[in-house]
């Protein structure tokens, strides 16, 4: 036997033990999690860019920038009562202390700035909401309290779970439907929430090891929802298979991972390998998530080689008993047989009509505008966005994202003139001296998503400050979220070149073709261009698109569409290797899988579709992103395109030349 049939055959005949042992390995993880909670932390570190220069001069010359701070913004009548809130805040667990009452020149806006004990991730969350609570009694009767800032931010998110579960009842219902059964629909779920369940466990105890951001869990579910279906659901669907063409029990799972297996592993090495890719792009902050979401990706495709054998042979008898009684009434892939004729007679007005539907797409992405979503993004209703709105009503649109300038051996006065008039500056609050270095705060007359606001951090940085003596720097919280998006371009064409590059290598080893390779790497960039070209479409009017969503969905997606691609193109490749020749071949292809690619598509966009009704702008895009990017991959690209790619190319879809057929290993993924 070969390999997976070896770990199908151990699974099928231990399965109640292998069984066992997943439910003791995700409680144990679990229970560890629940003990040691999590230490969850964003590392926005930046080495080598001005902002990070910025900071670590800062540091290096002795500043202790403490805790993290919330807004005390009041609005309307502003009477006694707000001295009375403030007193009140001031006696609350976590607060350090509260700075003086600021005033909006026209005495309509003002706040405080209550200063925290520790970093926003280190507070309670039932402190801050405490904070928000105590803050908002007092208001009514013409004044308005809100409370801004990244603490407050995150005490009113969701906890989460609802798009989890919308998207987890979602599948059940399509693969109830797609196989007949509540027990064969709830299988490759099943194996999903346990390989999932386990890994976001593993995670929050690495939290403690490794830095991990704080949305990282929510992404992880994401992903490892959609992959964990799929990869169960393909393997399953080959068992059912060979469950109607007469095999039965131990024979026919160990056949499915023979198959199926093969390409689920193949595939989820390839989604771990795009992942693991944005590490080039040197960003601490990716460098957690994409360990984490490669994890989630492993767990879900060792749970599809291990534990759902042994719930096939746990409930193998009944399973076949209702796969024969579907199957008479109704055979499968017929619809798809004739699909296939009917791409196969008009090969070339197929291409004609999908390919620009694709390449129109793509053409937003020229246009999209990439940044960080502050508060300003954030539902009207929240106390952060409200805080927000106020300050830049009362203080003007650049006060809540001013610009940090950090001077060592200059001449801080004259520094400050020269900041004040340039323009874009707003206003430039009076330096702080401490030794040789001096910091100021200038506030720019736009808001810090407004593409007016990068050209001022430019022009600063290129044309003003190198003119003034000493070393000049311009950091905060903008000017890092701008080089954060230059960062990532300059480091996109390598992390391109090595993602693409060497997964069209390994599809070229496994399949032997120079077609398919380059048929796969530029079918899967135009999804990805289209995706992210309706993200603009949707979201470029409502802020930027969040600076991670690009690169994270091009390496999720990356991998995603190699298993349709593997999925699809074994089953050729398995039926040209038997004689039939390439027409044949593509018929078979694509009735034995097409069904199953659509169907684990729908199950894929319902899923990360969820996803869109979560408050976080981030997941928003992610979900919509992803949602798009398989629905085009799942339907448009592996039931239209690539069949009728593969019709014109003939037998010379499987040609390699010679020499470099000599040079490449032999990897086979069919039986």
């Amino acid at each position: 036997m070969s390999f997976f049939e070896r770990i199908a055959a151990w699974a099928y005949r231990h399965r109640r033990r292998m069984v066992a042992a997943w439910v003791v390995v995700a409680a144990g993880v679990f229970f560890g999690a629940a003990v040691a909670g999590s230490a969850y932390n964003n590392d926005f570190s930046l080495p080598g860019t001005e902002s990070q220069r910025a900071q670590d001069t800062l540091e290096a010359g002795g500043a202790d920038e403490g805790g993290d701070s919330v807004d005390l913004v009041f609005a309307g009548t502003l009477d006694g009562r707000v001295d009375s809130i403030i007193d009140d805040v001031r006696a609350l667990p976590s607060v350090a202390g509260i700075g003086e009452l600021q005033r909006s020149r026209d005495g309509t806006v003002a706040y405080a700035t209550v200063a925290l004990d520790s970093g926003s991730a280190e507070v309670p969350t039932e402190d801050v909401v405490r904070l928000i609570d105590t803050a908002q009694a007092g208001a009514g009767d013409g004044l308005q309290v809100e409370v801004g800032g990244e603490a407050a931010r995150d005490a009113q998110e969701s906890e989460g779970g609802i798009a989890e579960l919308i998207g987890i009842v979602a599948a059940l219902v399509i693969l109830v439907l797609l196989f007949g059964s509540l027990l064969a629909g709830a299988l490759p779920l099943v194996t999903a929430v346990f390989a999932v369940g386990s890994s976001l466990a593993l995670i929050t105890l690495a939290s403690h090891q490794v830095t991990i951001a704080d949305f990282t869990p929510a992404v992880m579910a994401l992903v490892g929802l959609g992959v964990g279906i799929d990869y169960a659901l393909l393997i399953f669907s080959r068992y059912r298979s060979e469950v109607q063409d007469g095999s039965e029990g131990e024979l026919a799972v160990r056949t499915a991972l023979n198959t199926a297996g093969r390409s689920v592993f193949f595939a989820g090495c390839t989604v771990m390998f795009a992942l693991l890719g944005l590490y080039v792009l040197g960003l601490a902050s990716l460098k957690g998530i994409a360990l984490a979401v490669a994890l989630t990706v492993l767990l879900t495709m060792i749970a599809s080689l291990t534990l759902l054998p042994a719930l096939l042979g746990l409930f193998g008898k009944r399973l076949e008993r209702s796969i024969h009684k579907r199957s008479a009434k109704r055979p499968d892939g017929v619809r798809w047989e004739r699909w296939s004729a009917f791409v196969q007679r008009r090969p070339l007005p197929a291409l004609v009509i999908a390919l620009p539907v694709l390449v129109a797409l793509c053409l937003p992405v020229t246009g999209m505008h990439l940044g960080f979503a502050d508060a300003g993004n954030d539902a009207k209703s929240t106390t952060a966005r409200q805080a927000y709105d106020l300050l830049a009503k009362g203080f003007g649109p650049g006060f809540n994202g001013p610009l940090l300038v950090v001077s060592e051996g200059g001449d801080p006065a004259a520094l400050e003139r020269v900041i004040a008039d340039t323009p874009g500056v707003a206003q430039v609050a009076p330096a702080e001296v401490e030794g040789n270095v001096a910091t100021l705060l200038a506030f720019p007359a736009s808001a810090p998503q407004d593409k007016l606001t990068d050209a001022l951090i430019k022009r600063l940085r290129d044309d003003v400050l190198p003119r003034q003596p000493g070393t000049n720097l311009v950091g905060g919280s903008t000017a890092a979220e701008l080089d954060s998006t230059a960062e990532i371009n300059k480091g996109m064409p390598i992390f391109l070149l090595v993602v693409v590059g060497l997964s069209a290598v390994l599809l070229a080893v496994v399949f032997r073709s120079v077609f398919i390779p380059l048929k796969a790497a530029v079918l899967n960039l135009l999804t990805i261009g289209a995706s992210l070209g309706v993200v603009t479409l949707v979201f470029n009017g409502s802020g930027p698109i969040d600076a991670f969503v690009p690169v994270m969905i091009f390496a999720i997606v990356f991998g995603l569409s190699m298993d349709y691609e593997v999925f699809l193109m074994s089953r050729m490749h398995e039926e040209y290797e038997r004689g039939s020749g390439p027409e044949r071949a593509i018929s078979v292809g694509l009735s034995t899988t097409g069904r199953v690619i659509t169907a684990a598509g729908a199950i894929m966009i319902v899923v990360f579709g969820a996803f869109i009704v979560s408050p976080d702008l981030l997941l928003q895009q992610f979900g919509l992103g992803l949602g798009v990017a398989i629905l085009l991959d799942a339907f448009l690209i592996r039931c239209l395109i690539v069949p009728a790619a593969m019709q014109l190319m003939g037998d010379r879809a499987w040609w390699m030349p010679t020499w470099l057929a000599r040079r490449l290993p032999r990897v086979a993924l069919e039986a």
